[in-house]
């Protein structure tokens, strides 16, 4: 039976983990997922600072998860890319994206030559004066950061294919699409939480609504416990994982590690919240149904319980391998059920390989 695959790459603040999945006429199946952390700097914000770090951490993933291939898609996330709606004129697809740049110049906050630009099409409208109209997603991202990105990537020896919006590969991840049209609209929101970069898509029924990238994550929790409480990094994290967002009443020291930790932790959720209300306000549609939830960041006990309380939405943990085939990945199964939140999005990445 004919299989081919793909090989998703993401490239975090804390680490660097690839996906490559098979695909063939009996469906979708997991075959490696590997991982290797970063050094602290390496990468900051979602945005590659050391090529050449990057680089050493990748080549250490190709040898020890032997991939089949050299040839990844990337994704991309950080404050130097942009996603709006926006709606222009109708245009076969392939037009409308080679006149990008001199129709959206005044709506994006840099030079369009300085920008690598692409249009992900929503819908069809008709405009005040019966104009055909294309409503769609306009991403917009700094050429030199996805540069310096596409550079750690080939100084490790492999070959970019694609580059891909993050956020994309977490719809393609997580959401079931609804490709006959048969379902009831629903809106459902997916958060994938990282170290420091968090990706939130609003969508219905797989197509997207909104995106919004947040440069907060579970490391910010981590730095205001070493910072306020004055231990070392590695000794925060393991404090935050032990303690939770859960409310103590032992001693003092307690009190004061879980009044950080609510403090840090309902920074986030604000924030979240206030991105789910923007889009509620501006849409003018249907609630919000349901959070699906992902990412590193969401091992936090609690997290998820204090994000249904301040949006008063169902949360739910995302299981982006519930679809697929588990291959000889040489991971057990409580290994498995460990890396899945990591899995988001080079899951969808690799999906997006031979979309």
């Amino acid at each position: 039976m004919a299989r081919r695959s793909s090989i998703g790459l993401d490239i975090g603040t804390s680490g660097v983990r690839a996906v490559e999945l098979s695909f063939s006429k009996a469906g979708i199946t997991l075959d490696r997922f590997g991982q290797v952390a970063l050094p602290e700097g390496a990468v900051r914000d979602g945005e590659v600072h050391d090529p050449h770090a990057v680089a050493a951490a990748l080549k250490d993933l190709w040898t020890h998860t032997k991939f089949s291939s050299k040839d990844v898609v990337v994704g991309v996330a950080n404050q130097k890319v942009i996603v709006r709606q926006v709606d222009l004129p109708w245009a076969p697809l392939d037009e409308l994206k080679d006149g990008l740049g001199y129709q959206v110049q005044d709506s994006i906050p840099m030079p369009v030559e300085h920008a690598l630009l692409d249009f992900y099409p929503i819908e069809e409208m008709v405009g005040e004066d019966g104009s055909r109209l294309l409503r769609g997603l306009l991403v917009a991202a700094q050429r030199d950061m996805v540069s310096a990105q596409l550079e750690a990537v080939q100084l490790a020896g492999l070959r970019p294919v694609v580059v891909d919006l993050t956020a994309f590969a977490v719809l393609r991840s997580l959401a079931e699409a609804d490709e006959l049209g048969l379902a009831t609209a629903r809106l459902e929101a997916l958060v994938d939480v990282g170290a420091r970069v968090t990706n939130i898509v609003v969508h219905e029924n797989g197509v997207p609504r909104f995106v919004r990238i947040l440069l907060m994550g579970g490391q910010d929790i981590t730095d205001a416990l070493a910072e306020r409480v004055g231990i070392a990094q590695n000794e925060a994290e393991a404090l935050k994982h032990r303690q939770g967002l859960e409310a103590v009443e032992d001693d003092a020291d307690q009190q004061r590690v879980s009044r950080v930790m609510d403090v840090a932790g309902q920074a986030f959720v604000d924030q979240v919240r206030g991105s789910l209300d923007y889009f509620a306000a501006s849409s003018g549609g249907s609630p919000i149904e349901r959070i699906v939830l992902t990412g590193g960041g969401t091992r936090l006990a609690g997290l998820a319980e204090r994000l249904q309380s301040a949006t008063r939405i169902e949360v739910v943990r995302g299981r982006p391998f519930a679809d697929l085939s588990i291959g000889e990945t040489d991971l057990t199964d409580e290994q498995m059920a460990f890396v899945e939140p990591l899995a988001s999005v080079p899951v969808g990445l690799a999906l997006g390989g031979v979309a």
